[in-house]
């Protein structure tokens, strides 16, 4: 609202109204700027009858502008293919790590493993370790089909896009092993993923506007790590954030990555017996 609206206002001279809107998810953008809309004609009907009635209806008494930053034209594949990477990565990381370990169990080999001096830890980064190089390379031909095959964008450093996605795949793998530590079989490990991946999927923001869905719905949300990594990735492809821009999303990551490896190494020690 610029300075002298008010007096602009009763002498006519038609002021104008910004609006600038994060448009990097046009299905809420759309929501917000049409209830926007809405309420800024509610209040010309309540607050403006004279002026309503000197104009004669024939055109508002402000000009509002709109700005749709980051997305202006509302291309869909800019919403869609980053959110796209995230959903990838939930389902394959955590199904080949959930698996990964159950079906050892299962064949016998786990025994084997177990013999030997290494400790939790060291056998469940050894089980995440390979699957890390999996999920940059499969990151890699993301960006590739998003930058050729649907023209997205990418503003912010590719180096930080990396080191946000190895914080999202260690994640992925920590909660796929500790998966698989309490999982008795194979078909255990993967109904737990699917369960998981459900709620990911619905309540991340990726389907659904986050801000839209009801509180307690908000609440699951930001535990999930696809939450998070939905605005991280899209702040630095679309807006070309900064690390400073990027922490408040990243340490929900780091805390859900300690909790989970917390309970998969009290889970691992007692498949020691």
């Amino acid at each position: 609202i610029p300075a002298g609206f008010a007096k602009q206002l009763q002498r006519g001279e038609r002021p104008q109204l910004l609006v600038a809107a994060d448009a990097t998810d046009p299905s809420a953008t759309a929501n917000a700027i049409g209830a926007l809309q809405q309420l800024s004609q509610q209040w010309l009907q309540h607050e403006l009858t004279g002026m309503l009635s000197y104009l004669n209806g024939k055109t508002q008494p402000y000009e509002l502008v709109i700005q749709r930053r980051f997305n202006p034209e509302g291309l869909t594949q800019y919403n869609i293919v980053p959110g796209l990477m995230g959903v990838i990565l939930t389902m394959t990381m955590i199904m080949m790590t959930a698996l990964g370990i159950t079906r050892e169990v299962e064949r016998g080999t786990m025994e084997n493993l177990l013999a030997t001096p290494a400790t939790p830890l060291e056998v469940m980064t050894g089980k995440i370790v390979p699957y890390i190089l999996i999920g940059l390379i499969q990151v890699a031909l993301i960006l590739a089909a998003a930058r050729w095959l649907f023209d997205v964008p990418m503003h912010g450093s590719l180096l930080l896009l990396f080191a946000v996605v190895l914080l999202f795949i260690c994640a992925n793998l920590t909660l796929g092993i500790t998966f698989s530590s309490i999982a008795r079989n194979q078909l255990q490990a993967m109904q737990m993923t699917i369960f998981f991946f459900m709620p990911s999927l619905l309540l991340s923001g990726f389907m659904f506007p986050f801000r839209g869905m009801p509180q307690w719905a908000q609440m699951v949300g930001n535990v999930l790590p696809l939450t998070h990594f939905l605005v991280l990735i899209r702040g630095i492809m679309l807006k070309g954030n900064t690390i400073a821009q990027l922490w408040d999303h990243s340490w929900p990551i780091l805390l859900f990555i300690a909790a989970v490896l917390a309970v998969g190494l009290k889970t691992f020690r007692r498949t020691l017996d």
